[in-house]
């Protein structure tokens, strides 16, 4: 086995307590050059890693508020936010986190890919990823 990688000069690693703590080997996001690449945000409450009370669209706040801290913390905003994916345990939340994403945007559309995948971590309803721009 070869040697672990460091992270390279280019990037830097972005680290918020507004949202919650990897749960696995991986940065919350990562800046190279004017954009961030934000890991997917799942519904746990930063300060009790739980996982948000209530149905999707509890669920679909929660991860879109880490989301956004993250966002933040990486020195961009929401307006700026230029792709997400948006990554479902079922297709049939679809409306329910359309209504909930709408509200959070606003006027703002950022592209946007929706998928039904077999399960999320932590066995959540929802996750939510970006790409955004720094300038």
């Amino acid at each position: 086995m070869s040697a672990p990688a460091s992270t390279h000069e280019s990037l830097a690693v972005v680290s918020t307590s507004q949202a919650p703590a990897a749960i696995g080997p991986y940065s919350q996001a990562i800046k190279v050059g004017d954009l961030v690449f934000c890991s997917g945000c799942i519904p746990l409450v930063p300060e009790t890693m739980q996982i948000a009370e209530g149905g999707v669209e509890a669920q679909t706040e929660q991860a879109l508020k880490n989301l956004k801290a993250v966002v933040e913390a990486a020195g961009s905003e929401l307006g700026k936010v230029a792709k997400t994916t948006v990554f479902l345990k079922s297709m049939d939340d679809f409306v329910a986190v359309n209504g909930i994403y709408a509200k959070f945007f606003g006027n703002h559309a950022p592209a946007r890919s929706a998928v039904e995948v077999a399960r999320l971590p932590k066995d959540v309803l929802v996750e939510v990823e970006c790409i955004a721009s720094l300038k």
